[in-house]
């Protein structure tokens, strides 16, 4: 076998349309642009999203300003001032904030924040805490464990 026998499978070659070649090629008189109108002309230019004049659909929606991060992580947010409910010396962990109410939606992360006082030593278990609630239980004698 050499190049010169090689042939494409059947049905994978098409013949060029050749339109404008007289009405015998079977796309002649109009060409295959339809009778009149502003698409059936020469040099015709219509930029993507044209409708004619009509105001169209992309300025009819409203704006979207800036752009959404699909990176971005959601947390359950708990201030310490919250950890309040719980009793001195209690081991605080996501399980637990379910039970209190402090976090509803259970899927998500949970973050600490340091908005608020806590007197009382604890143990909390979070996925993450801010630099003030870390020091806040800390200075309250308690412990931090990030998940």
């Amino acid at each position: 076998m050499d190049q010169s026998n090689l042939k494409p499978p059947a049905g994978a070659k098409h013949k060029k349309k050749r339109v404008g070649c007289g009405d015998g090629s079977g796309h002649g008189t109009f060409s295959t642009r339809g009778c009149k109108g502003q698409k059936s002309r020469s040099g015709r230019d219509l930029r993507p999203g044209f409708e004619g004049g009509q105001l169209p659909i992309i300025k009819r929606l409203p704006w979207t300003r800036g752009f959404t991060n699909v990176a971005k992580i959601e947390y359950s947010l708990v201030n310490v001032g919250d950890l309040r409910l719980f009793d001195a010396n209690a081991e605080v962990s996501r399980e637990a904030l379910m039970e209190s109410g402090l976090v509803k939606i259970a899927r998500l992360p949970v973050k600490i924040l340091g908005s608020g006082e806590l007197d009382r030593p604890l143990t909390v278990k979070a996925n993450k805490f801010s630099a003030t609630a870390k020091s806040k239980i800390e200075a309250a004698g308690g412990k931090v464990e990030e998940i």
